[in-house]
């Protein structure tokens, strides 16, 4: 399976993870969208980066090679499923009483 098939999966799971399981449901929240925004900013700083500079690179092979800030889309899917997910589940565990010390 190639970057691009796993960054789109992510989305639907993600969606199904907030929606269904954790029933966090902040994909339907004004805060989450503003907050993205924000997170978004950065990540695509952070992203151009170490693109730019060769700090990382991908396998143009495995990317659709439509690039953001000389960063690949596909960055932007798992950076927003993996928020989705951090959020949803911080959510899910803190209502349950859950804490970290």
């Amino acid at each position: 399976m190639s970057y691009t098939q796993l960054a789109l999966l992510s989305i639907p799971l993600v969606f199904v993870f907030d929606v269904y399981i954790t029933k966090s449901r902040i994909l339907t929240r004004k805060s989450f969208w503003n907050a993205y925004a924000i997170m978004l900013f950065f990540q695509i700083i952070t992203n151009w980066w170490l693109t730019s500079r060769g700090i990382l690179t991908y396998n143009p092979e495995v990317i659709i090679g439509v690039r953001i800030a000389s960063a690949p889309v596909e960055d932007l899917l798992f950076g927003f499923s993996m928020i989705v997910m951090v959020i949803s589940q911080w959510i899910y565990w803190g209502r349950r009483g859950v804490q970290v010390n």
